[in-house]
This record gives structure tokens, sequence and C-alpha cells, in this order.
């Protein structure tokens, strides 16, 4: 199943050869990050030469992807020819949270009708612009945009109005209008059952196999939804032993590389060989793991600060902490070699003199240890 959903996701095999090959596998590349939605492409794209400016080229001269609130309400990277009938899925179920966070931010339904329609008379008379320059409108008539108010402001605009995140303005995106930035046919109906049958096809396609559930949580659709695109392609589908379903005739994924899969934090398939970089981070880990257990070590056994400092005759408690350690290490290390010398001579004894020794230390009278004196329980008096 791991090997199948690593190839599934370009994080194994053949990589894609364009950010636009990246979005069409996929469907929809989580972009709450502008950064994160790069790296992913370029994990996906590794020998093809793609860099952060052909994703920036693709948003704003190509027009071939952009940035909108879509699955689960989070921002994702999509291709122009899939936001009409993803944007139509996904979006109707995030009115109401998005009200409620309205409200919550401080502003009222009327202020919110307000609100989204200055941002669109802002974009239909000046077309793009940043977030910062739609603040200013939006606060120019009379509504809230403090904390994350604005930021609700402009989803109930994507929701109602097809709001999306087409071209770069410099490091910043800019918001323009869906019919505007893409044309009349994005704005064109969509046939739900066949926009589901689509979803659970696409879903299979980049991220199978899976379940009904995984395509649900994944969309944020509900579980009937899911189950309904599934059927609605029963006949392309195939059961797995597993319980889990993907596309027929998809094959044998092949093996991953010997780097392990693509990508950050990419899982690394069992029996490799680890790469020089991890061999390196794993010996650092295990020095520090060393030197933390050693400080604890070096401060469970030696005698309190006060007790060192009648000892040694002057005030050691000026000194940090690492000096005092440092100071105290050699008497430490001789405690050591003298319980190691120790350890050396009860195993150079003989067998039947080292279970006697055990024996008689097992049946010592009460209250006799080797660092204390015999105590006479009898003249013990109870509190």
């Amino acid at each position: 199943m791991l090997a199948a959903r690593l190839t599934a996701q370009l994080l194994a095999g053949e990589p894609a050869g364009d950010a636009v090959a990246v979005a069409e596998r996929l469907l929809a590349v989580q972009a709450q990050d502008p950064r994160g939605a790069r790296l992913a492409v370029r994990a996906r794209t590794l020998g093809s030469g793609t860099s952060a400016s052909d994703v920036d080229r693709a948003l704003t001269e190509d027009r071939s992807l952009l940035i909108s609130w879509l699955n689960r309400g989070t921002l994702h990277l999509v291709r122009r020819e899939d936001w009409p009938w993803l944007h139509a899925l996904t979006t109707p179920p995030l009115a109401a949270s998005s009200a409620r966070r309205l409200a919550q931010e401080g502003v009222p339904p009327d202020d919110a009708d307000r609100g989204v329609a200055a941002v669109q008379r802002a974009l239909a008379e000046d077309g793009p612009l940043t977030r910062e320059q739609l603040r200013e409108r939006v606060a120019a008539a009379g509504v809230r945009t403090e904390g994350q108010a604005l930021v609700h402001v402009l989803l109930a605009a994507t929701l109602r109005l097809g709001v999306v995140r087409g071209p770069t303005a410099g490091t910043r995106h800019a918001f323009a209008l869906a019919r505007d930035w893409l044309g009349e046919e994005a704005l064109r109906p969509v046939e739900r059952d066949a926009a589901l049958a689509e979803l659970a096809r696409r879903y299979l396609a980049g991220h199978g196999p899976a379940t009904d559930r995984d395509l649900a949580r994944w969309a944020g659709l509900p579980l009937r939804d899911a189950r309904a695109g599934l059927e609605a392609i029963a006949s392309r589908l195939t059961q797995r032993a597993d319980g889990l379903v993907d596309l027929a005739g998809r094959g044998r994924p092949p093996r991953a590389p010997r780097g392990g899969p693509r990508g950050a934090g990419a899982a690394r398939p069992a029996g490799r060989v680890r790469p020089a970089a991890a061999r390196l981070d794993l010996a650092r880990r295990r020095a520090r793991r060393a030197r933390r257990d050693r400080n604890r070590h070096e401060q469970r056994h030696l005698p309190p600060v006060r007790a060192r400092a009648r000892q040694s005759g002057g005030d050691m408690e000026t000194r940090p902490r690492r000096r005092r350690a440092r100071a105290l290490r050699p008497a430490l290390r001789a405690r050591c070699r003298r319980a190691q010398t120790r350890r050396r001579r009860r195993r150079a004894l003989p067998r039947r003199l080292r279970i006697r020794r055990r024996r008689a230390s097992r049946t010592r009278e009460p209250g006799f240890s080797r660092m204390s004196r015999p105590v006479d329980h009898a003249t013990l008096t109870p509190r």
C-alpha cells in the first residue's frame, strides 16, 4: 500500500514534467503556505528543471494554475480547468462555518454583505489587488478588518462571487474575480453527479488506494457524497484484499529508489541504507542524548552544593552549573573506576562463592546494610 500511494503521489517512480502535471495528478495541492506548495511541486518534478519561478509564471502569465479556498476551507493549488467543478462541490458546506466565524470576529451579516460588495466593486474596477489594498477598500466601507475579520470577509467573497488568488505581485498573491481572470466558462453550471464521479476518479489517481472515508475527509464532503462518487465509477475500480479500492489496470508500482522516496519528510523503506546526511544527524542526536544522560547522572549522584562548598572551604554556589560539574568530574570518574574494579573482582570469584555471598546478603538481620550500622528495633519508639 505504501509503495502504491507514494507512486500515485509522484513521490516515487517517474517524476512529473512541470507544475501543471503535478496539479493534474494530485487534483489539489495544499497551499496554505505558499513556500510549502512550491516545495511540494519541486519534490515531484526533480530532474525536470522546474523552479519556483515556473510556478509563479503559471500563476501570473499562463494562468494555468490558481489558488483558492476549496477542500475543507483551506487554500489549494489547482488547474484552471478543475477549479469550476471543485468550487461548486466543496464550497457550499463552508457557508455556515464562514457566517459563524464572521460573527465571532465582530462582523454582523449586514457588514459582511457590505464588505463582500466592496471587494467585488474594487476587483471589478481595478483588477487584481493584494490583501493590503483590499483592506483599505473594505475598511473604507465601514467594515471591521482587524484580526482575522478581513480573511473571513475574503472567504465569504470567494464563496459568493468566485474570488481566486491568481497573479503574484512581488512576493504576495493578488485576488481577482474568476470571471475576469479565467473567463465566463469559469462560472458555467456544473452537473453534480458528474463532478462527484470525476472527484472520485482523480482522487484515486493521485492518492489511491483509499477508502470512501479517506475521500470524504480529504475533500471535506459528507460520506454519502464520497460513496456516490465511488459508486458512479464502480466499473473502473478494483477491490484490494486489505479493504481499499483503487483504479483498475494501474499495475504494480515500481520499487522506490535506493535513497528512499523523494521529498522532505518522506518515509524511508525498511532495509535501505541511510543517506550520509541521515547518518550524520543520527550520530549527532546520539551524542546529544549521551551528554544529557551524563549531566543527569552527575546531578543525581554528586553531593549537594552547600556540602561541596563546605568541603572546598569556599562558596561554590556562585559558579555556573557546568563549571561545578567540570570541577567535580575527576572525583566522579574515580568513583566509577572503583565501582568497575569491584565489579571485575566480583566476577573473577568462583561461581560458588558468588552464590554464597548473594545468599548471605539476603539473610542479613533487619536494619543492617553496608552503609549503616545495625539498628536495635526494640529501642525504637513509634511516632
